[in-house]
């Protein structure tokens, strides 16, 4: 039987999620140059393709964190699938924004949340960790109990890895980036040359390219 994580992984294929561009990197947010793109939200346009992702997110809720209370979901990325499986599961759902909004209330989190309520973190993907970390620490300073992320998909960076650590933070994710590109090459979407470029950006992905 195949696993999740491979099943996952080559739904994001098929669906185009992932996109590759050795000659004209993608930049990022943070300012890095990456040949290989993951777009999650791509996911919520293929009714199947979305109710497997939910069903497979809340699978591994109820296995690793089956006394959360609150889903929330990291804005903006993660908030129509936290909301979805909030509603699988009839849990309440709340989510956090990135900054404070500049009119209305100047709220940060999103929704009603009671203090001591144990909150389960629903982010699209992981790279440094930075967004899922930030609004875990949120939810801290408004007196919730975060039991940990969940999240479909994680390009498995050090720095990712070392600041969930240092955090205390749990992180479960679907797929990854390493079975993500091995069913990339088994199914020809690159060719050796280019996952050995893909191999290699992953090592150091700050300073690739430059």
């Amino acid at each position: 039987m195949e696993s999740v994580e491979k099943k996952v992984a080559q739904i994001l294929l098929e669906i185009e999620a992932v996109q590759l561009n050795i000659e004209r990197p993608f930049e990022w947010a943070s300012g890095w140059l990456s040949p290989i793109y993951c777009d999650n939200r791509k996911v919520l346009s293929v009714p199947t393709v979305r109710n497997f992702i939910c069903d497979a997110l809340c699978r591994s809720i109820e296995q690793n964190y089956p006394t959360a209370d609150v889903i929330a979901g990291v804005a903006t990325g993660a908030i129509a699938m936290g909301a979805l499986i909030a509603d699988r599961l009839g849990k309440p759902f709340i989510y956090v924004r990135p900054r404070r909004k500049d009119h209305g209330t100047g709220a940060l989190i999103e929704g009603t949340l009671t203090p001591g309520s144990n909150v389960l973190v629903v982010e699209d993907l992981i790279s440094t960790g930075h967004s899922a970390l930030s609004a875990a620490d949120c939810l801290r300073m408004a007196c919730a109990n975060v039991l940990g992320v969940v999240a479909t998909f994680s390009y498995n960076f050090d720095v990712a890895r070392r600041a969930f650590e240092k955090s205390n933070c749990e992180l479960h994710t679907l797929t990854n980036y390493n079975t993500l590109i091995q069913e990339a090459a088994e199914r020809n979407f690159v060719s050796p040359e280019q996952l050995e470029t893909l191999k290699i950006w992953r090592l150091t992905p700050n300073t690739w390219g430059r």
